[in-house]
């Protein structure tokens, strides 16, 4: 019997159906819990030969909640914990829309990373309260950078850390927060946009978050999120900015994870050549 054209059409959507409902059911059961260590050289321009070698240790955007369990935190604290790096530092965004719920318990997960060789320090996101997050994440131990800096020596060498919140925005109000700084600056940034600030200051290098890497990634199309930001994960330049990008813990919105793994970040400082 011939196959006619709606029975075509009308088929081949049930297909697609079932393969999309296939798909998702993966990102949900599996992908999102599938974490990934990434490992990687970060060249910085103008570092020092005493800090090459240097290893920084990031985890971000927990969102530690009734989709995201207390396995899956644990299992990321542990995987970066293992790396042993010289620094820890945390992105932001532990819980989820200011969830007070969470908020003693996902710092207590984060615990095992507060004392880093050469400390462990943090940034707010977006969905971060401004005083109890903070006060939990300080008594664990870390430094919380609201719109601050500190300066460490190491090795001899003074490395300049600054923490931003996600709502300093303006060139005017990243250059408050950076003044002072000298020799080798890292910035501290939940948005991965603040990268346009910091060239324009001569920021050697931002690490953030914020994107979950687009957490959907469609084959051909792409994140719908992922126009907006100078890099969905990973590393990119601008003029003699580095930017590194990491993809995340947990998910928001929807609990799922397409071809967007989770990760926490190991990464080694290189002067560049």
């Amino acid at each position: 019997m011939a196959l006619t054209r709606r029975d075509f059409l009308r088929s081949a959507t049930v297909v697609t159906a079932g393969a999309l409902t296939g798909v998702a059911a993966y990102g949900v059961a599996y992908e999102r819990h599938r974490l990934d260590r990434i490992i990687r050289d970060i060249v910085v321009r103008g570092l020092p030969p005493a800090l090459d070698g240097l290893r920084i240790g990031m985890i971000t955007d927990v969102h530690h909640s009734s989709v995201v369990p207390a396995d899956d935190v644990a299992r990321a604290v542990a995987a970066l914990a293992e790396a042993a790096p010289d620094i820890i530092v945390l992105g932001g965004d532990y819980v989820s829309f200011f969830d007070r719920r969470y908020i003693g318990a996902v710092a207590e997960l984060l615990a095992p990373l507060a004392h880093a060789p050469h400390g462990s320090f943090a940034v707010l996101g977006n969905h971060d309260d401004e005083r109890e997050m903070p006060a939990a994440l300080t008594a664990r131990g870390f430094t919380v950078l609201k719109d601050q800096r500190t300066a460490l020596m190491i090795r001899g060498e003074q490395l300049d850390l600054a923490g931003i919140h996600f709502w300093t925005r303006s060139p005017a109000e990243v250059a408050s927060v950076l003044k002072g700084t000298g020799g080798t600056t890292i910035l501290l940034a939940h948005d991965p946009r603040r990268l346009t600030e910091a060239a324009a200051l001569d920021v050697q290098l931002v690490l953030s978050g914020h994107t979950h890497g687009g957490q959907v990634i469609i084959p051909a199309v792409g994140a719908i999120a992922g126009r907006k930001f100078p890099v969905l994960s990973g590393y990119a330049t601008r003029e003699n900015t580095a930017l590194f990008v990491s993809k995340g813990v947990g998910t928001v919105y929807v609990p799922v994870r397409i071809n967007c793994p989770p990760d926490v970040a190991v990464l080694t400082l290189r002067p560049a050549v």
